[in-house]
């Protein structure tokens, strides 16, 4: 069973960007703004899976399920270039997941 590591898909997008350089915006903090936003339009091609097709569709077709994980994985590499594009690595990236996933794991929400 595959399972990426959050250094192993940053090393992979970084080839991407390398295989793509000149045509694609370079991985900068000048940058960073238009990879958000193109992370946020592969969001919306996502919603417009669910909206359009609804949940069972994605849970019960292969076809829909499909399309509706490409477009996840769309969003996941934007935002992985998105590190990049801010020099947040693999490590500096988990520190603070397992810190906030901590602070919520604290927290007691109310229904």
């Amino acid at each position: 069973m595959l399972d990426l590591k959050i250094s192993e898909m940053i090393a992979m997008q970084r080839d991407l960007q390398e295989k793509n350089q000149g045509k694609w915006a370079p991985l900068s903090p000048k940058e960073g703004r238009s990879y958000l936003l193109w992370m946020l339009e592969e969001m919306g091609e996502a919603i417009a899976i669910i909206k359009k097709r609804g949940e069972g569709a994605i849970m019960d077709e292969p076809g829909v399920r499909e399309a509706f994980v490409e477009e996840l994985v769309d969003v996941m590499m934007y935002y992985i270039d998105l590190l990049a594009c801010f020099e947040i690595d693999a490590h500096e990236f988990s520190q603070a997941f397992m810190k906030k996933y901590s602070k919520n794991m604290a927290r007691d929400y109310a229904s």
